[in-house]
C-alpha cells in the first residue's frame, strides 16, 4: 500500500466518521427539540412532564388499565420509592388511584381518574400532532440547527 493511498484510506474514515457524528448529533437535536416540546405541553395541561409520563405508562406500558408500582418504575426507568412519591403527588392533585392488590398487600396497582384520562389524552392529540409535524420535516431537512 502506497503512502498515498493509505491516506486516501484515512480520509474516508474520518468522512465516514465525520457522517456517523453528523448522523447522531442530528439525531440527539431533534430528540431534544421533542422532548422540549413535550415538558412544554405538559405544563400548559397543567401537569409536570414527569407527571405526563407517569399517566402514560399506566395507560400504555402495561395493556392494563392499571400498571404496579414496579412496573412504573421500569417504565420510567427511576428507583422504586421516587416513583412511590411521584404517585403520591399525582394522587393528590387527582390524576390517579391507588389500589393494593386483594392477595398481596405489598403490591399496589395504580390507575387513571377520569382527570387524569383527560390530561393524557389531551397530550396525547398534542404529541400526535407534534410527530406528525416533525416527520414532515425531517423529508424536507426542515430541522437544520440554528447557526450562531
Amino acid at each position: 500500500m502506497t503512502h498515498r493511498t493509505s491516506l486516501r484510506a484515512q480520509a474516508r474514515k474520518e468522512s465516514r466518521e465525520l457522517l456517523m457524528f453528523q448522523d447522531l448529533a442530528q439525531f440527539r437535536y431533534r430528540l431534544r427539540l421533542f422532548l422540549r416540546f413535550s415538558e412544554n405541553a405538559a405544563r400548559k395541561c397543567g401537569v409536570t412532564p414527569q407527571q405526563h409520563q407517569l399517566l402514560l405508562g399506566i395507560a400504555g406500558h402495561t395493556g392494563r388499565d392499571s400498571a404496579t408500582v414496579s412496573e412504573l418504575a421500569e417504565f420510567l426507568q427511576e428507583r422504586h420509592h421516587s416513583v412511590v412519591g411521584l404517585i403520591d403527588r399525582a394522587a393528590r392533585r387527582g390524576l390517579v388511584r391507588k389500589q393494593s392488590d386483594t392477595l398481596d398487600k405489598r403490591v399496589v396497582f395504580v390507575s387513571l381518574t377520569s382527570r387524569g384520562e383527560e390530561i393524557l389524552s389531551q397530550l396525547s392529540k398534542l404529541h400526535k400532532e407534534e410527530i406528525r409535524r416533525m416527520k414532515a420535516g425531517l423529508l424536507s431537512n426542515a430541522f437544520e440547527p440554528k447557526r450562531g
